[in-house]
């Protein structure tokens, strides 16, 4: 089972890969739309590629409640513990 960092580390390559952000600046406090400038485009393919790296099922109502990068990986922490 992956660490908090970890998960947080993989989401970070995702969201570079997808939106070109640079890894160092994903980090749990910031917002996704706010901080980063994650568009909803951008955000439904980070959360298909989350679901691919972490085996885990990211609803699509689930999926406005993810405002921070802490709160994604909080949601897939839960979902791999169960």
């Amino acid at each position: 089972m992956a660490s908090t960092e970890e998960i947080r580390s993989n989401l970070a390559e995702i969201v570079n890969e997808i939106a070109g952000i640079p890894v160092e600046d994903v980090q749990l406090e910031k917002s996704f739309t706010d901080d980063l400038d994650v568009d909803s485009l951008s955000m439904v393919e980070v959360v298909v590629a989350a679901e691919e790296k972490f085996s885990v099922k990211i609803p699509d109502d689930e999926v406005k409640n993810l405002k921070t990068v802490g709160d994604a990986v909080s949601f897939i922490e839960r979902a791999q513990n169960g």
